[in-house]
């Protein structure tokens, strides 16, 4: 499975299979989900924590990998529990940042 092959309901179903196969989804409500998100993302965050934000020579690229997986299958398994379709969330929302942040105001900007 690669970005290139790969759509989003086939991650969204096998992160459900992993779920399911465990009995997992009586743990699954979206409050512990998103929990569960940003506890995660604090962990993805913990690897860059103290250092320069150019450098990340010293960040293991291994351990980036797993937590950015960890906190994508969450975002999955969210995406799963409350029935949103992401590629519709995605796209919607990308095109209220586009209205909110028009490219004449803020190309090169982050302000």
């Amino acid at each position: 499975m690669s970005d290139v092959t790969t759509n989003i309901q086939q991650l969204k179903d096998l992160v459900d299979n992993f779920v399911e196969e465990r009995r997992w989804k009586q743990f699954h409500s979206p409050k512990n989900l998103s929990m569960s998100i940003a506890i995660e993302a604090a962990e993805l965050m913990e690897l860059f924590q103290w250092i320069d934000g150019t450098d990340t020579a010293g960040i293991p690229h291994e351990r980036v990998r797993e937590e950015l997986a960890d906190v994508v299958i969450y975002c999955l398994s969210l995406a799963n529990a409350t029935g949103i379709d992401l590629s519709t969330a995605i796209r919607e929302k990308v095109m209220v940042n586009a209205k909110k942040y028009p490219i004449n105001r803020y190309r090169g900007r982050y302000k």
